[in-house]
């Protein structure tokens, strides 16, 4: 639903472990590992900074659209009201004058 946004916190922890429990253990690294796991960190919280940006513009974007069609709505529901409203004063005037043209002949005749 885009009138509805939850909001969320999300912890981004550290990559830590010892043994067996440490990450990407089975894996050969080029440099220190100790480096490499900050250098993927720091590219994971960066990550997780711009999602956050994406999802305010995407949030911020679905709330425009709700607006501009609700403006759209209540654009045309003030363009009948105000075509109905033409439309019985035209038909005000024409019926006031046919009653003069008929009462001017009535006269003329009586």
């Amino acid at each position: 639903n885009a009138g509805v946004y939850k909001q969320m916190y999300k912890v981004v922890l550290p990559f830590k472990g010892e043994g067996e429990t440490e990450p990407l253990m089975e894996y050969e690294f080029e440099g220190g590992k100790a480096e490499m796991l900050d250098d993927l960190y720091e590219y994971l919280l960066t990550s997780e900074v711009y999602y956050s940006y994406l999802d305010g513009a995407c949030s911020e974007q679905a709330s425009r659209m709700a607006a501009m069609e609700n403006a759209t709505k209540n654009a045309g529901e003030m363009i009948d009201a105000l075509r109905l409203k033409y439309n019985r004063a035209r038909q005000t005037r024409i019926t006031t004058e046919l009653i003069e043209i008929i009462s001017g002949a009535a006269a003329l005749e009586g």
